[in-house]
């Protein structure tokens, strides 16, 4: 029952506001995936010697607002896609699986690769990196995420886009970029850390 009635009030919310409820709910769950990677970090990645873990709100708050803003724009996408590839034609109830795989490609080849350029570049920015930095961490992350993206994605958009009404279409990638959220918090953490021993470098050597 309470399942149902989060489902009855997200619809209703949805109707009314889109945007908004899109936007609310990617933050969320994008804040939850960092939220999971900061435990996993604390307390399975700790390095010996380095003293108590300590949570870096920050962090989250900073994958909240990128959920938060780019999830209406996943659901913009998702609108174009329906539009120009539909499932089912007026003549015949079968989906066609041509449009679906072609839905799949589209997302893979224009939107994966797009989302984290935006992904990459936004965290750079709040994390108030310089241009050069932020340089270096897409060309030292870009790469081998969009490969790890295309190693995992498709099989989840292949069910988003076949079984999922489109009110939920972003939601339920959401809930699945947990765990890729997850890995992009790690990987993104890891090329903090070593950009900040970077620049402590450079600061001991100009001593």
């Amino acid at each position: 029952m309470a399942n149902i009635a989060v489902a009855r009030a997200y619809q209703a919310s949805f109707q009314a506001r889109p945007n908004t409820t899109l936007a609310v709910t990617g933050g969320t769950l994008n804040a939850l995936g960092d939220f999971v990677a900061q435990t996993y970090q604390n307390t399975y990645g700790k390095q010996p010697h380095t003293g108590p873990a300590r949570y870096d709100l920050d962090r989250t708050l900073r994958f909240f607002c990128f959920g938060f803003a780019i999830s209406p724009l996943i659901g913009r996408w998702n609108v174009f896609l329906e539009r120009h590839f539909p499932l089912r034609t007026s003549s015949s109830g079968s989906v066609s699986l041509k449009a679906l795989f072609t839905r799949v490609a589209a997302d893979q080849i224009v939107m994966a690769p797009i989302g984290l350029s935006l992904f990459l570049g936004s965290m750079g920015v709040m994390e108030g990196r310089s241009i050069p930095q932020i340089k270096q961490k897409i060309s030292d992350l870009y790469a081998p995420a969009l490969i790890t993206n295309w190693q995992v994605w498709p099989i989840a958009q292949l069910v988003n886009f076949r079984f999922m009404p489109l009110p939920y279409r972003v939601p339920f990638q959401s809930t699945c970029g947990v765990f890729w959220t997850l890995y992009l918090s790690i990987l993104n953490s890891k090329e903090d850390i070593k950009q900040d021993r970077q620049v402590e470098m450079r600061k001991t050597l100009a001593q």
